[in-house]
């Protein structure tokens, strides 16, 4: 049975440019807190270095590129999911869908961790009862921030990008007369470990795409999106860069095996003195805000785009009074406090494979749309032909199968468990749909509206058809039909 949903409230300011720029930032980085594990992993400051020097160029600029010119195609909540849904179908969508979402939020639970780990650097030490507390007080303020709205958390990520990086400015102008150049070349071969670096690189330079799941929500986005994305990789490599370079240069290279999470704050204890370190533990704690509330926008946001495209009830496409999606925050707030209890290390690998499948897809999607409807407007154009395109996404595609291959067998094992589980929910899904157990939104006829939100047709043969669902009008704005 098809009715008119009931109208929701008024969508708030879109984001622009430099909001965007900040969620991005947040998306990826937040600056070099988490990045000191690499110079540990790395045996000495050489391979961290060379690392944040090459790895933008083979790894985030391709996926950044890829971000910019999908999300000006489908300027849609959906993101990565209405791109996977054009090349492949909608049974693809989902599945990459729900592996994306929970590598977002398995990200989302270091927040609170990292938190913490400053707090203790710091000497406030937790008890295990009192940790798990901080972490589920921490986790319900941030939610209820997100809930207030997505313009609210733009502007709020800007502020806490000056701030965040502020402190390092500092860092930089004071380290330079301790600098030794020669420590930068330092590399101890023994203590190298391949594993621990990769992970820690590969998940300090990923995320690009993930801000695409707030593509609806961007005034202009055809415009704004690329440029955000761009202005995003310079500030990005700049916050990784000039700290590390200060840290490693200023301190002695046999404090390789001291870098750990949190150590930044004992390297301006070291560089400057207490209150650089404290600015610091600051700083980290601000910036642990920012990208908890970047995070918690994409992965509530994709949600609501995958039930705006009718993959998933559309519970979750329905909106708070400040704009945000209800359902899809508290979702995603409840797997961060689960997941929580897990490890720094344990995170980031299992984190980064599912991220690494997830990719696979996105850059699959990305080639095949290149070669199966090369016409397909495109308001920014990677300037390379199908074949070049294809080339490009070739460097990281083998450093996404390199972090695989050094994967545990428990993040294997872990990562199969999650496969099973979205396969009998996607099935599930389906018979719920198919049986009208619970309510689904369906596609609203095609219209011109360069802010449209995704709507995705079940049968998504054509990518023309498909991209002119996701371009018909917003449900804030006319309404939508469901099924029912």
């Amino acid at each position: 049975m098809t009715g008119a949903a009931a109208e929701p409230p008024a969508r708030p300011r879109r984001l622009t440019v430099l909001p965007l720029v900040a969620l991005i930032f947040y998306d990826v980085s937040g600056g070099p807190f988490g990045i000191e594990d690499s110079v540990r992993a790395g045996g000495g400051a050489l391979l961290p270095l060379l690392g944040f020097l090459v790895l933008p160029a083979l790894w985030s600029l391709p996926e950044a590129l890829v971000t910019a010119e999908l999300a000006s195609a489908f300027p849609t909540n959906g993101g990565y999911v209405a791109w996977v849904s054009a090349a492949f179908g909608p049974a693809a969508a989902f599945l990459v869908g729900f592996t994306k979402w929970a590598s977002g939020t398995l990200d989302n639970a270091l927040y609170p961790v990292l938190f913490l780990d400053y707090l203790r650097s710091g000497g406030l030490v937790l008890p295990p009862p009192l940790r798990s507390l901080a972490v589920l007080c921490l986790t319900a303020a941030l939610t209820y921030l997100n809930f207030r709205g997505l313009h609210l958390v733009g502007l709020s990520a800007l502020a806490l990008t000056a701030f965040s990086l502020s402190p390092f400015l500092a860092l930089a102008v004071l380290a330079v007369p301790k600098i030794r150049p020669s420590r930068w070349l330092a590399l101890n071969a023994g203590a190298v470990d391949p594993r621990g670096f990769f992970n820690s690189m590969f998940w300090n330079l990923n995320y690009w795409d993930k801000a695409s799941t707030l593509a609806g929500e961007v005034e202009d986005p055809r415009k704004t999106f690329p440029k955000a994305v761009f202005g995003a990789v310079g500030l990005v490599v700049g916050a990784y860069l000039i700290p590390l370079l200060a840290g490693t240069g200023a301190l002695p290279s046999d404090t390789a095996a001291e870098w750990t999470s949190g150590f930044f704050s004992e390297v301006g204890q070291r560089i400057g003195g207490p209150w650089l370190r404290v600015w610091i533990q600051a700083a980290a704690a601000m910036s642990n805000m920012g990208l908890f509330e970047a995070e918690m926008s994409s992965d509530s946001f994709q949600l609501l785009g995958m039930a705006e495209m009718g993959l998933i009830p559309a519970i979750f496409a329905r909106r708070s009074r400040h704009g945000t999606p209800t359902y899809g925050i508290l979702c995603s707030a409840t797997g961060v406090v689960m997941l929580s209890f897990m490890t720094f290390q344990e995170i980031i690998e299992i984190l980064n494979f599912l991220y690494g499948l997830g990719m696979l897809a996105v850059f699959a999607a990305f080639v095949k749309l290149r070669f199966k409807d090369p016409d397909l407007p495109r308001p920014y154009r990677i300037p390379l032909g199908a074949k070049g395109a294809a080339a490009m996404c070739v460097p990281p595609v083998a450093l996404i199968t390199t972090v695989m291959c050094l994967a545990s067998a428990r993040t294997v094992a872990v990562s199969a468990a999650v496969a099973v589980v979205e396969v009998a929910l996607y099935y599930g899904v389906e018979h719920a749909k198919r049986r009208a157990w619970v309510e689904f939104l369906a596609p609203v006829p095609p219209a011109e509206n360069s802010h449209g939100s995704a709507l995705v047709p079940d049968a998504a043969g054509d990518v023309e058809d498909v991209r002119t669902g996701l371009l018909a009008d917003e449900p804030a704005d006319e309404g939508v039909s469901k099924v029912e």
